[in-house]
């Protein structure tokens, strides 16, 4: 198991390296000077005395390879620079930014799993039936509707019509734990509609796959309980796809929730990154795209771990 787990780590080691490597290059190749674009104003050039000044500051006039070099080691070191527009330090950002994202799309992962998993299970047992299909039209339904249009009917519905919640915003948790669980509810609900819609897919087609498994239908030929069947030798072997597929929603979303931080006032990382987009600061886009790209490199690495330990036989391939 170390071997194995020493192997995969060298493997994402190397990947958040090329990630970084090409997040600096693609940056730097987009058209435009950023010094000169901060410095512009109302339309009108700014002076290239000023402009000049401002490159030397921020190291911008130096070869792409010393930048490159002084990037990597500032990675190193755990420093993302400083940003263009303020020279506020990136890294204080991220790490003040990055938890609440986080947390918000682990919450949506464990309500899709809490529903998602058991109805598909339930689904493929009842395979046909008319709970299968009425399930499987709610997935349908789930999976069509864009996330924005279930977070706007959310506020309304729960917030201006019902009034149980409020419309949006965030508290830390340290200041009031219920007030920030019940913001937390909205947002991750929202995502976790779409997300249990897959969940409930995946489990239900894996399900009916290792029902047809030799080995169940013996253990069903000897006379063992369906219970024990469906907890031992059916779950366990279904889990693999439904843990990729989560990883793999997961780590998109860990960048795709601006539009429900948005919606929810949640200022995450989403966020962060649209506004350094708008302003063409791209050591903080460079440092926002790293953080994600890691954190999902990350998330493939614990996934593969997991694997190992639901199913031994990976360790050796």
């Amino acid at each position: 198991m170390l071997a194995f787990a020493a192997r995969r780590l060298a493997v994402s080691l190397g990947l958040v390296w090329v990630v970084a490597s090409l997040v600096f290059l693609v940056i730097h190749l987009i058209p435009g000077d950023p010094a000169e674009l901060l410095l512009s104003q109302g339309g009108i050039a700014p002076d290239p005395a000023a402009v000049e000044d401002l490159r030397e500051r921020l190291g911008l006039n130096q070869p792409l390879w010393t930048q490159y070099v002084a990037y990597m080691g500032g990675l190193l070191q755990g420093d993302f620079g400083l940003s263009l527009q303020d020279e506020h330090p990136i890294g204080e950002e991220i790490a003040l930014r990055l938890p609440r994202t986080l947390e918000l799309v682990g919450a949506a992962g464990v309500i899709s799993l809490l529903f998602g998993l058991p109805l598909g299970v339930l689904a493929a047992l009842r395979a046909g039936g008319m709970l299968d299909r009425a399930l499987s039209a709610w997935a349908g339904l789930a999976l069509s509707i864009p996330v924005f249009v279930v977070g706007t009917l959310t506020v309304l519905v729960l917030a201006q019509e019902l009034r149980l919640v409020s419309a949006g915003g965030y508290v830390p948790l340290a200041r009031d734990p219920a007030r920030h669980l019940a913001l937390l509810l909205m947002p991750a609900g929202t995502i976790a509609v779409g997300l249990g819609a897959v969940v409930f897919r995946v489990t239900r087609t894996a399900v009916l796959e290792v029902l047809e498994r030799d080995h169940v239908r013996a253990a069903q030929a000897r006379g063992v309980a369906p219970r024990t069947i469906i907890r031992r030798h059916v779950v366990r072997n279904a889990l693999t796809p439904v843990v990729t597929v989560v990883a793999l929603h997961l780590g998109s979303l860990l960048g795709g929730t601006v539009l429900v931080e948005f919606v929810f006032n949640w200022p995450g990382l989403s966020g962060y990154l649209v506004r350094a987009v708008e302003a063409r600061d791209y050591p903080e886009v460079m440092g926002i795209v790293l953080v994600i790209s890691a954190l999902f490199v990350l998330l493939n690495f614990l996934v593969d771990l997991l694997y190992a330990v639901i199913d031994p036989r990976v360790r050796h391939g």
